[in-house]
């Protein structure tokens, strides 16, 4: 595991430079969500562009305009990107890890050409056909991990705020994008979980109870397993 270093890409073009490229980043968002999908985003930039992404780091740190600004720029400028979208259903029936871990391996295969390295965001990802090393803060320190955590973040919030919000406009999902805000779990107790909402989550079982209901799949994990408490409100979070 490497700790952080001088430079966001540092450690990219040190690979790069041993001939090990391209080297691609990957990095999720909504892990710590109780409603919607986890997105999760691979990217691999190409060699010395780094003055063409002045500002890239941590998505989590950016504005939304500057999100969407290097969105444009990443997806224009990038060797190859992959998002994939991983439905709330597939969170219960996977388990929130598991299916990060999925969804990991499936956006790195996608990447065309195949990258040479993998640098993931604060834990190993095993399965990958690349040779891989787990970054602490990845992508606070790597700017392919903030360029994917970037990717993964701008597309989770549209489909939360034209998708999610427009189907379920009692809960704010445009406002806390599925978080547990304050806001989000005073709707969440007052109308109960909708089908979007993770059934594994001890929160929404508790609002569930509350207003008689079962959950409409099946939920592979145990039932309160993962809290996305109020404190929990942090894409790339360990559970």
């Amino acid at each position: 595991m490497i700790r952080r270093s001088s430079g966001n890409w540092a450690l990219q073009s040190a690979l790069d430079r041993r001939g090990l490229g391209p080297v691609a980043g990957v990095d999720e968002a909504g892990r710590g969500a109780c409603a919607g999908p986890l997105v999760v985003a691979a990217c691999a930039l190409r060699p010395g562009d780094a003055r063409r992404f002045d500002g890239l780091t941590d998505s989590k740190v950016l504005s939304e305009a500057d999100r969407e600004r290097l969105y444009g720029r990443i997806t224009e400028r990038a060797l190859s990107w992959s998002t994939i979208v991983i439905s709330a259903e597939d969170v219960d029936a996977l388990g929130i890890h598991v299916a990060n871990l999925e969804g990991m391996r499936r956006a790195v295969a996608q990447l065309t050409p195949h990258p040479g390295y993998v640098l993931t965001d604060g834990f190993r990802v095993s399965g990958l056909a690349t040779p891989s090393v787990a970054v602490v803060k990845g992508d606070l320190v790597a700017a392919c991990v903030a360029a994917a955590s970037v990717l993964a973040k701008v597309t989770r919030d549209r489909m939360m705020t034209a998708q999610l919000h427009t189907e379920f406009p009692d809960y704010g999902f445009d406002e806390h994008k599925g978080y547990s805000t304050p806001v989000h779990s005073a709707r969440l107790t007052q109308f109960g979980p909708c089908v979007e909402h993770r059934w594994s989550y001890a929160n929404v079982v508790a609002a569930a109870q509350r207003h008689g209901m079962r959950s409409p799949r099946t939920v592979t994990s145990k039932p309160g397993l993962f809290d996305a408490s109020d404190r929990d409100v942090v894409d790339n979070e360990a559970l």
